[in-house]
């Protein structure tokens, strides 16, 4: 009827409890108790649809926890939602297992890394020793009566001071050309460059330290091949021969010398890493550098042969000395 409050609108009243109407005792005509209220309202259908509030809720979704507890469906096929990315949630511990096996590999990797190049740089040294090894021979050097040429009027020490200049101004230049080379940084061609510089600067001290043998009147006997083991001796071990002491001369070829020449080597290398700084800035440390070296192996072979020195009127006749069939070009 047109004018009535609907039912949906019409306030329910407890149960056991009674309400006057406009003041009176008895309940109002057309109220209904709670309890009746409740068993004449229905539950709406899934899908219905109210005039206010839209389409009604649906239970699944509440329902949805309660059959996970109860068990899988048995006509359930798939776990995976269609469209969407099946989430796997991964164990703690696998995870933290996973995790030490791959650092273990990276640490394995890496030693393994370590170990060879450390088998590539010994064997780059020991390469390069064999090189210095085979130049030795080959150093042009001037004997007593050429260097008397040379520098006229001139006596021992005196001879000693050009010769360690020259040769110092010598390794310099080498040590100023290679940093030179190395003004754009190339990382293959740094190990060549280090060879060069080093064979280079062996040529020049090796040279230098068999002159001032002559100077002081200390020659090694034997030939070219057992002088020059003796100078490498000399160069390896930064010290004087005496050519009174047969034990003082490495005359084989053999281990000791070998691990003296790869102790030395690698020492230059070591020392010598500066020079490959770009920009111009090695051309500069490698000559201050190779100018130290070169007048402080001087110095420690010239104090030894200054202590066991011959004057030159008490030396015999010396026989020229004999020059390399190849000799390598080197002149200070």
């Amino acid at each position: 009827m047109a004018g009535d409050t609907p039912s949906r609108k019409r306030r329910l009243r407890l149960l056991g409890r009674s309400e006057t109407y406009k003041g009176g005792s008895g309940s109002a005509e057309g109220v209904t108790d709670a309890s009746s209220a409740v068993h004449s309202a229905h539950l709406p259908s899934p899908g219905a649809r109210d005039d206010e509030r839209g389409h009604a809720a649906s239970l699944e979704a509440a329902d949805a926890p309660h059959q996970a507890d109860d068990g899988p469906a048995p006509d359930k096929q798939d776990d995976t939602p269609k469209g969407g990315v099946l989430r796997r949630v991964a164990n703690p511990a696998r995870v933290q297992l996973d995790r030490i096996k791959l650092d273990n590999a990276r640490i394995e990797a890496v030693r393994r890394g370590v170990k060879r190049g450390g088998q590539g740089a010994k064997a780059g040294i020991g390469y390069l020793a064999d090189r210095v090894m085979e130049l030795a021979p080959r150093v042009p050097v001037r004997d007593l009566a050429t260097l008397q040429r040379h520098f006229p009027g001139l006596g021992p020490e005196q001879i000693a001071d050009k010769l360690i200049t020259g040769a110092a101004n010598a390794s310099a230049t080498v040590g100023a050309g290679i940093g030179a080379a190395a003004m754009l940084p190339v990382p293959p061609a740094m190990p060549a460059e280090l060879a060069a510089e080093i064979t280079g600067v062996a040529a020049i001290e090796i040279k230098l330290i068999a002159e001032l043998h002559e100077v002081y009147g200390l020659r090694p006997p034997g030939g070219l091949t057992q002088r020059s083991t003796a100078y490498l001796t000399s160069w390896a071990e930064e010290r004087g021969i005496d050519p009174t002491k047969p034990t003082t001369v490495n005359a084989a070829l053999g281990g000791q010398l070998k691990r003296e020449l790869r102790q030395q080597i690698m020492k230059r290398m070591v020392r010598n890493l500066p020079m490959l700084t770009p920009f111009m800035v090695g051309a500069a440390v490698g000559a201050v550098m190779n100018r130290r070296d070169t007048r402080k192996v001087a110095a420690h072979v010239r104090k030894d042969l200054r202590a066991r020195q011959i004057p030159w009127d008490a030396l015999p006749d010396l026989p020229p000395l004999e020059q390399p069939e190849n000799p390598k070009e080197i002149d200070f």
